[in-house]
């Protein structure tokens, strides 16, 4: 479902598949890392080369983005950072900006047609606003918290900087698996 589908929540591709096989007991489901282990196997199998093309295209058009919101200090998380973005991922990019508001004023002085999307999972920490727009037909999600949730919620290795980002596309390219 991930790796086909686009889903790129853990949580819910976990309980789908387990309603899907009938499973009630959640101590038999497979951990985040288990299932981000088989993605990326799956994906150098069956996707390999078009699945790193698309994560390279995504990173640099997250690169983009996040200059062009640098001042709501952005985040990349999610797949595009990690490299199991696929087909249908999206570009997820948290922003901690002084008001939710100064980010729509600004798509409206730039013109960007966006829609206001419902957060995911609401957790102990979520967004005060989330905003899905494409950027040359690719999906992007912006997440939206309070300056103060910067610090907060989630592990350095899950969210980077805009120089971090930069970094990445100037490593060289894992060799092919095949």
């Amino acid at each position: 479902m991930m790796a086909e589908d686009g889903i790129g929540d853990y949580g819910f591709a976990k309980r789908k598949a387990a309603r899907q096989l009938g499973a009630v007991d959640a101590e038999t489901l497979p951990t985040n890392a288990e299932i981000e282990a088989e993605l990326r196997a799956w994906q150098a199998l069956y996707q390999d080369e078009e699945q790193t093309e698309r994560v390279r295209e995504m990173r640099e058009a997250a690169v983009e983005i996040m200059r062009q919101l640098e001042t709501f200090r952005p985040y990349l998380t999610g797949g595009v950072l990690d490299g199991t973005a696929g087909r249908y991922a999206e570009i997820e990019i948290d922003l901690f900006p002084e008001s939710a508001k100064e980010v729509e004023i600004f798509f409206l002085g730039e013109n960007v047609a966006y829609e206001h999307r419902k957060p995911r999972q609401p957790g102990p920490n979520p967004p005060e606003t989330v905003l899905a727009f494409d950027w040359d037909d690719i999906p992007v999600r912006l997440s939206i918290y309070p300056p103060g949730a910067e610090r907060v919620g989630r592990k350095p290795n899950e969210r980077a900087r805009l120089p971090q980002v930069e970094a990445l596309l100037q490593a060289p390219a894992p060799e092919s698996s095949l």
